[in-house]
C-alpha cells in the first residue's frame, strides 16, 4: 500500500516498560501524529507491566495497545509490534524519543530503491541537563545516539540505530525478526540486536543494502545519570560483551567491521583533539574527554575478550515457513 505522495505506507512501533516514561511516551506518540507523512498505524507494545498497559488502553485512542506476547525485553516488544504491523514498513521510534515532523517522510524515501533493505537516521541526544563536559561526541552511541564519525549524508552502512529505523516488513520476516537473546531487558544494557538483525538481512538478500539517512531525525532524552563515567564504562562493558556474541553469531569481520575503522580513526582524532583543546585554552576538560574515550575503549575491549570465553548466544529465529537465508524478493 502507497500514500498519495507516492511513499510507502507506514506501521510505527513503540516499545515501553516503565510508566517512569509516561510523559516521554506520550511525547513520542504526539510526535508521530504530526508526521508530514502520517503512518498507516501507530502501535505501542508494552514489555510486560500490566498497570502500564491498562493506563494506556484507557487514555489513548488512536493508537493500537499490544501486550509483548514474546519473551521480556526489547526485542520480545518489537517482534510484537512488528507481527501486528499491517504496512509494507515497519519503523521503530523509541519510548524516550521523538521525531522530527518528515521523520516519516526522509526515512519512506529512500524505500524507492528495490535494493534497500532498512532505512535508518540520525539520533541526536537531548540531555536532561547538559552535556558532560568529559562526554564527547564521538562517544554518544554510549546513550543509543548517531556519534561523530557517522556519515553525514545519506550513505550505506552495516547497521542501524535503535531509537530511529525502520526495515520492509518482509525482511523482517523472513530474518524471523529480532534476536531475543539480545536486547536490552528493563534497564541491563546490553544490546547489539539491531547490528545482528541488519547483518543477518544483508546475508539472506545478496545485493540488498542498509542505508542510514541522518536527514530523518529523531531527538531522544538522555537522563543526566547516564553521562556519569560510571554509567559510560558499564555500557562500554556490556557493548564489549554484545559485540562478541554477535560476532560469534555472523562472523568476526561482518560483526566488527565498523568497529575497527572506528578505532583507528575516529577515536584518535577525538583523543588529540581534546589534548590540543587542552592545551590551547580552548577547552579546560580536553584532558578529561580525553581520557574518557581511552577508559571507554579498553573496557570495552575487556567486555569483548570476556563475551569471546562465554557461551554462545542463540543464533537469529528461523523465519517461519521461510528458510532463513531465503531473499525476501523470493516471496513478493
Amino acid at each position: 500500500m502507497y500514500h498519495s505522495e507516492g511513499l510507502p505506507a507506514v506501521s510505527v512501533v513503540i516499545c515501553s516498560y516503565t510508566e517512569d516514561r509516561w510523559d516521554m511516551l506520550m511525547a513520542a506518540v504526539e510526535s508521530v501524529r504530526a508526521q508530514t507523512v502520517p503512518p498507516q498505524q501507530t502501535i505501542v507494545v508494552v514489555d510486560y507491566n500490566v498497570d502500564l498497559y491498562k493506563r494506556l488502553i484507557f487514555t489513548v485512542s488512536d493508537v493500537v495497545i499490544l501486550e509483548n506476547t514474546g519473551p521480556k525485553g526489547l526485542s520480545g516488544a518489537r517482534n510484537t509490534g512488528a507481527a501486528a504491523a499491517t504496512a509494507g514498513i515497519v519503523a521503530f521510534l523509541d519510548d524516550d524519543a521523538e521525531a522530527a515532523p518528515d521523520w516519516l517522510e526522509r526515512l519512506t524515501a529512500l524505500y524507492d530503491d528495490h535494493d534497500v533493505l532498512a532505512v535508518g537516521g540520525r539520533v541526536v541526544p537531548m540531555w536532561e541537563t547538559q552535556r558532560p563536559a568529559h562526554f564527547a561526541e564521538e562517544l554518544d552511541w554510549i546513550v543509543g545516539c548517531s556519534y561523530r564519525g557517522l556519515p553525514k549524508v545519506a550513505a550505506e552502512v552495516r547497521n542501524v540505530i535503535g531509537a530511529n529505523m525502520s526495515f520492509r516488513s518482509e525482511v523482517l520476516d523472513v530474518v524471523g525478526g529480532f534476536n531475543t537473546a539480545l536486547g536490552r531487558q528493563n534497564s541491563l544494557p546490553l544490546g547489539c540486536e539491531e547490528t545482528e538483525i541488519c547483518i543477518r538481512a544483508v546475508i539472506g538478500s545478496p545485493g540488498g543494502r542498509v542505508v542510514y539517512e541522518p536527514a530523518a531525525l529523531v531527538h531522544h532524552f538522555v537522563p543526566v545519570q547516564r553521562g556519569t563515567l560510571n554509567y559510560m564504562l558499564r555500557r562500554a562493558w556490556s557493548e564489549g560483551i554484545s559485540k562478541a556474541q554477535v560476532s560469534k553469531i555472523v562472523g568476526h569481520k561482518r560483526a566488527l567491521g565498523p568497529e575497527r575503522r572506528y578505532v583507528r580513526r575516529v577515536l584518535p582524532r577525538a583523543v588529540a583533539r581534546g589534548i590540543l583543546d587542552q592545551l590551547r585554552g580552548k577547552d579546560p576538560a580536553g584532558f578529561r574527554r580525553a581520557a574518557a574515550i581511552i577508559a571507554v575503549l579498553a573496557v570495552t575491549t575487556c567486555g569483548y575478550l570476556r563475551g569471546r570465553s562465554l557461551p554462545a548466544a542463540p543464533a537469529g529465529p528461523a523465519a517461519g515457513p521461510h528458510a532463513p537465508h531465503t531473499s525476501w524478493r523470493e516471496i513478493n
